[in-house]
């Protein structure tokens, strides 16, 4: 989970608190960002996915009786894939995940061995779970922060946007920022979002705004955002996975969201 924000010239520090926890210093300043904390966990808490300490630590895997538990198959189906593409890299890798939330996917890319992960987001309740659940993973960090307050000294060989990318207004901002902070020959991977074509964006925006109404949310409607593939079309994108493809159709491979590698220019 993140929020759109505009750029600034600053570059936000951080403190070191314990375990591999890092809080932004100026995080209080940014009066938006807690708005829109407190609008997402009072929705995710009506739908049911705030989660328990031991739920989280074993996340992907739920209980079959799970009322997300088809959704949690579908994460737990892209994590696997990325995470073996990572692998096969048989490098050293540092990676970034932005809008990390409760660290679950960022623990399981620890797992890739030579590497080192920091779980960036601007949700403080699930950061501090996620230290809490993570705390012994000694190649794993979290951040607390926007992604255009980290600094371009410290370059990362992957940044990762799982289920995150919707909470940007701009991906040509977005990408900026990913680029300035991305090692040369580096590479961001966006998965379990949906894009849009073009003439589906309006639908789709209606579609969010009367859900988040029906859960007592509406103002959640204006942090989400529905982004068109078109928009990508000038980072020279490459599919990883495509669910349009009618291989996936004949072979009975349904998971809806594309997975998108995007390479530093």
């Amino acid at each position: 989970m993140e929020i759109p924000t505009t750029r600034d010239s600053g570059i936000l520090n951080y403190v070191t608190l314990t375990n591999g926890f890092f809080l932004n210093a100026q995080a209080d300043r940014h009066k938006s960002q807690d708005g829109f904390e407190k609008l997402y966990l009072g929705s995710r808490k009506i739908e049911n996915r705030i989660y328990t300490d031991d739920q989280v630590r074993k996340l992907p895997w739920v209980a079959p009786s799970h009322e997300h538990a088809s959704e949690w198959e579908i994460r737990k189906r892209s994590s696997e894939r990325l995470i073996r593409y990572l692998k096969n890299k048989n490098k050293p890798l540092q990676i970034l995940e932005v809008g990390c939330g409760n660290g679950w996917l960022s623990h399981r890319i620890s797992c890739i061995r030579q590497s080192h992960v920091t779980g960036l987001d601007v949700n403080r309740f699930e950061l501090k779970q996620a230290r809490r659940v993570f705390s012994e993973n000694t190649n794993l960090s979290f951040a607390e922060g926007d992604i255009h307050s980290l600094s371009a000294e410290r370059a990362f060989d992957v940044i990762v946007f799982a289920a995150s990318i919707q909470y940007f207004f701009s991906l040509d901002q977005v990408m900026d920022d990913a680029f300035s902070i991305l090692k040369k020959e580096g590479e961001i991977h966006i998965l379990d979002s949906f894009f849009y074509n073009a003439h589906e964006i309006e639908k789709a925006r209606y579609r969010s705004h009367v859900y988040y109404k029906s859960i007592g949310f509406e103002e959640m409607s204006k942090f989400y955002f529905h982004h068109s593939i078109l928009a990508l079309k000038h980072f020279h994108f490459t599919y990883l996975y495509n669910p349009a493809r009618i291989t996936n159709f004949l072979f009975g491979n349904r998971h809806p969201f594309a997975w998108i590698r995007i390479r530093k220019p």
